[in-house]
């Protein structure tokens, strides 16, 4: 288990690495440069090729193997960051945009294959947990080392030594997954030949119909596709709006970058470790019940704060405060989605597991990127306390949602104690 972890681990903390870079590196940097919040809200189009995987899914589902196709993408991602070193940020904007969207592009693919691997890989509800823990830490951590860490050294060793750091990473990590014992499994290696076969012309790859109509048809699909597209608007305009209040009128790019980017996120980081740990011992609905909750009393006390505009030491502690607690639950919300969505996907059959998984990641990334670009635009038109009581409003619906669930919906707790096949 323990390689499995470490395994799937490091490949999403490679994964998180763009979205740190683009989440947290360039929004300070664009309104550092005076760009409006809307402008900097449609720059969450760079994410669009993590919409468009669900299309090329059945591709990775059923050609080559898991294996070649971390390699493949992996590999892109150095050469990519090599031929980015050579740019410079001040001068060529569009040429760092659309290297963030070739990082996307190539991370959206891997994220397609290292979660067919870990359906095969993780079995029972106890690595179930542990997985989807080493998921979501690995990514977050991920996004910490690009968007935190980076964030905070990138005046002291510059953009081109930024990048060529990240090539040796993904060099490093392409290397260690080409040896890497774990894609011997036989579980893997199983599904990997039966898509194979399956891959033919004669196949339902060639038919996308009947691949939509199979993955409606897994049971608690229908509820978990509306769960994923809406559980985080409100967390996602507040967790990104409200950084940029603080630019406005609190904090320095700097502090931003360490108490955003760095110690919010490693209480995100404890969030996400957290929620493995109690799956193991109490009912995902159980769970989801209370944190949904907690998280729309964390929204109150952050939209109080939006009425102090006056800098000062105190509103800084709470600001930092509010932000902390806002990640560490986010963190444990996720982590309690992913685990969902992977027993959803582990009741269909294995020729569409891959793809299934990938479907309902795509939607979560859909909702949460839509959302995410029109916040801007929410708080240039309405202000930054209208906004924030919009965002409260969507929390406290999405908690309503998943309360009712665990009753009568698809947390019920029979429902969740089904063997996946």
């Amino acid at each position: 288990m323990n390689d499995k972890l470490v395994f799937l681990g490091l490949l999403y903390f490679v994964q998180g690495i763009p979205y740190g870079l683009q989440s947290s590196l360039l929004p300070v940097y664009l309104r550092g440069a005076g760009h409006s919040l809307t402008r900097i809200g449609f720059t969450k189009i760079l994410y669009f090729p993590w919409v468009l995987k669900v299309l090329w899914a059945p591709l990775v589902d059923r050609v080559g193997t898991k294996r070649r196709w971390l390699v493949g993408t992996v590999s892109g991602l150095a050469l990519t960051c090599l031929s980015s070193a050579a740019l410079a940020p001040d001068a060529h904007i569009w040429g760092v945009a659309s290297t963030l969207l070739a990082m996307n592009t190539l991370a959206s693919v891997q994220d397609i294959a290292v979660d067919g691997a870990a359906v095969g890989l993780l079995k029972g509800r106890g690595e179930l947990g542990l997985g989807n823990t080493a998921q979501v830490v690995g990514y977050k951590a991920g996004s910490v080392f690009a968007g935190g860490g980076l964030l905070a050294v990138i005046d002291v060793a510059g953009w081109s030594w930024m990048f060529m750091l990240l090539t040796f990473v993904y060099a490093g990590v392409a290397l260690f997954v080409w040896g890497a014992p774990v894609l011997d499994d036989e579980t893997v290696r199983g599904q990997q030949a039966d898509g194979s076969r399956r891959g033919g012309p004669g196949s339902d790859a060639m038919r996308p119909w009947r691949i939509w109509r199979k993955l409606l048809s897994v049971p608690g699909t229908p509820w978990t596709v509306l769960y994923v597209l809406t559980y985080k608007l409100g967390e996602q305009g507040a967790v990104t709006m409200f950084p940029l209040f603080l630019l406005d009128h609190h904090m320095t790019a700097r502090e931003l970058g360490f108490w955003n980017g760095v110690i919010a996120m490693g209480f995100s980081i404890c969030g996400s470790s957290l929620g493995g740990l109690l799956l193991a011992q109490f009912s995902i609905g159980a769970l989801m019940r209370r944190v949904f909750v907690m998280r729309t009393v964390s929204m109150v006390f952050q939209s109080s704060l939006l009425t102090v505009l006056e800098p000062s030491p105190l509103m800084k502690g709470m600001a930092v405060l509010s932000m902390s607690v806002q990640h560490f639950l986010g963190g444990l919300i996720t982590t309690l989605t992913f685990t969902t969505m992977m027993h959803c996907t582990q009741r269909a059959e294995e020729s569409i597991q891959a793809t299934h998984y990938s479907f309902l990641a795509t939607l979560e990334v859909l909702g949460k990127l839509t959302f995410s670009a029109l916040a801007g635009g929410v708080v240039d038109w309405f202000g930054f306390q209208v906004a924030f009581l919009f965002f409260l409003t969507l929390s406290a619906a999405t908690a309503l949602h998943v309360w009712t669930a665990t009753f009568t919906g698809a947390l019920r707790e029979h429902q969740l104690k089904e063997q996946p096949k």
